[in-house]
């Protein structure tokens, strides 16, 4: 147990060097420890061969999906080529292709829906913020009451994915019902949103419990996952006519193919784009 802990130690200290996001440094501990636990071996005492078939194991019997199976790898890639320093040699961890997914989005009105379903101000409030700005859900519990800035129309994210700053939306309604919640709570500070323990903010298993419950109340069974209000928020700009640049930078994706993948899924995009034969002014042969 004494050189587990010291593993973990160093594996934390390296991620912590590294700059790695607190939620990165606790899945990829997780994962070698799920590694060492399968074996029932520390896990510096395992070879590349088991490494592989437990990899194996993870995809065939647990059905890991390509996301997982990814971060898994790139923990074991981290813990065992830059930690242990394994030479390349030695770790060999093929890439798994990516399987092409789809984004659910919910519709306008049965964004509605679940907004109206959502009695408890702060839940509906957390909600809209979700939806009304495009945020990851890691993003919308981490928020803090300053920002919130009112007086540019803009929420401030603070290190969101990939450790990057941005801005993006606050919609007036968003603003309104922001204030009313504000009043109403009066949550301590700095959190806008706090947990049961008031220190902290709300967890993101608890956000999705709000989403999960407000979408069964409004009688929804499409979109599982409260990342389904994010996908919606930039499907619904998108039919609105919002220009793609503008919605990767208030999505905060870091490469504009990322936002393109919300093309699909616009409807109303499809139904407005004509045939460039539609605009050739011509008549039948005479």
């Amino acid at each position: 147990m004494g050189e587990v802990s010291v593993l973990r130690r160093r594996f934390l200290d390296y991620m912590a060097l590294r700059g790695l996001a607190e939620g990165t440094q606790e899945l990829y501990v997780r994962a070698v420890r799920g590694l060492a636990a399968y074996y029932r071996r520390p896990p510096d005492q395992l070879t590349n061969e088991q490494i592989q078939a437990y990899l194996v194991y993870l995809i065939q019997e647990r059905n890991l999906s390509w996301p997982t199976y990814n971060t898994v790898r790139s923990a074991f890639n981290c813990f065992y080529g830059k930690v242990l320093g394994w030479p390349s040699a030695q770790l060999q961890i093929p890439p798994r292709r990516p399987q092409l997914r789809r984004a659910r989005v919910l519709s306008l009105q049965e964004v509605q829906r679940l907004l109206e379903a959502t009695v408890n101000l702060k839940h509906r409030a957390f909600l809209m913020t979700v939806y009304g700005a495009g945020l990851r859900v890691n993003e919308a519990v981490r928020l803090k009451q300053l920002d919130i800035e009112s007086h540019r129309m803009l929420v401030r994210v603070e290190q969101g994915k990939g450790r990057k700053d941005r801005y993006t939306i606050l919609p007036y309604k968003l603003l309104e019902v922001l204030r009313q919640y504000c009043r109403d709570y009066r949550p301590p500070k700095p959190w806008l949103f706090p947990g049961y323990d008031a220190s902290r903010p709300l967890s993101a298993a608890s956000a999705l419990h709000i989403y999960n419950r407000a979408r069964e109340l409004a009688g929804i069974t499409r979109g599982p996952g409260i990342h389904t209000l994010r996908h919606s928020f930039a499907t619904h700009l998108l039919e609105a006519g919002v220009d793609v640049v503008t919605i990767q930078q208030w999505m905060g994706h870091s490469a504009l193919r990322t936002t393109c993948g919300y093309l699909h899924v616009s409807a109303q995009r499809r139904i407005t784009v004509t045939s460039p034969l539609d605009t050739i002014d011509s008549s039948a042969p005479r």
